[in-house]
């Protein structure tokens, strides 16, 4: 399994971003997410993903949101703001340039 630091960089941007347009999420949830949806290939520990979220927010981003979680606990629940959408779509295009672009070395090379 990768480790957090093997993603290229600027993927857990993508990653977060992604793993939230969907619905707000919790710091864990968002971590849970992230391996179900990659099929236990991916995984994001606090280390990188506690650091990410407050960046994202400082951007503007994401807004974060305290309430009661699945287990009654206080929890930060991130969301997408409107600047969030728009980067999230910048992203995608982004990632999809540069997979389409290894893909085509990997091919002919």
């Amino acid at each position: 399994m990768p480790k957090p630091s093997d993603l290229l960089q600027g993927t857990l941007d993508l990653l977060i971003l992604k793993t939230i347009a969907r619905e707000p999420l919790h710091g864990w949830g968002i971590a849970k997410r992230i391996v179900a949806l990659s099929g236990d290939v991916l995984a994001v520990g606090q280390g990188s993903l506690y650091p990410a979220l407050h960046r994202l927010e400082q951007q503007g981003w994401i807004r974060a949101d305290w309430k009661e979680s699945d287990l009654g606990r206080n929890a930060k629940f991130y969301g997408l703001t409107r600047d969030g959408k728009r980067q999230l779509e910048r992203e995608l295009a982004s990632w999809s340039r540069l997979s389409s672009a290894v893909s085509l070395l990997i091919q002919n090379a």
